[in-house]
């Protein structure tokens, strides 16, 4: 029999060269055929609280202070779960890390190593900075940092103050609003 475990040596290593290094599973993407039925599910029989829609039509859920922890996103009406953009699915999962400087080392660890990098910035809701990136079954992963939290009055930033950006460098270079 062939022994497909690493050898813990190796383990180590990969620890400790690679700068990932996740806090946590932070939220899920799924496209739906129908956007207000599942958000209806999610809050009725999940007990989420819906915490944002965006012009796009996604709905962002919470269940604790993280600003979302599902985002619900239009799909093709009535299509078979694919891998094809529009269609229902996965959109991508997303896992948190500790700082926006993990997410700069990270970006040029997997530029180094050939990674396709998809997306890096800040998209939106959330106000979230991060680097989406693609396994090697074409899933989408985003790594991030600095979700919004949601406080005792239960309110998220307006969509005004989100500030998108399409790298990391415009993220920082322009913080999200706060008044």
């Amino acid at each position: 029999m062939i022994d497909t475990q690493p050898h813990p040596d190796a383990l180590s290593e990969t620890r400790r060269t690679s700068p990932v290094n996740v806090k946590k599973i932070g939220h899920v993407v799924y496209r739906v055929s129908d956007v207000e039925r599942s958000t209806r599910f999610w809050t009725e029989i999940m007990g989420f609280t819906v915490q944002d829609r965006n012009e796009y039509g996604m709905v962002f859920l919470r269940c604790q202070t993280d600003h979302h922890t599902i985002a619900l996103a239009p799909g093709a009406s009535g299509a078979a779960l694919a891998d094809k953009e529009g269609t229902l699915g996965v959109d991508h999962w997303a896992m948190e890390v500790g700082s926006v400087d993990d997410l700069f080392r990270i970006r040029a660890f997997l530029q180094e190593r050939g990674v396709p990098i998809v997306f890096e910035g800040r998209r939106g809701p959330g106000c979230n900075i991060g680097v989406e990136f693609l396994d090697p079954d074409g899933y989408t992963i985003e790594l991030y940092a600095g979700m919004e939290q949601i406080g005792w009055n239960g309110k998220s930033r307006p969509a005004e103050f989100w500030r998108r950006a399409r790298s990391l460098e415009e993220a920082v270079a322009t913080p999200v609003l706060t008044e």
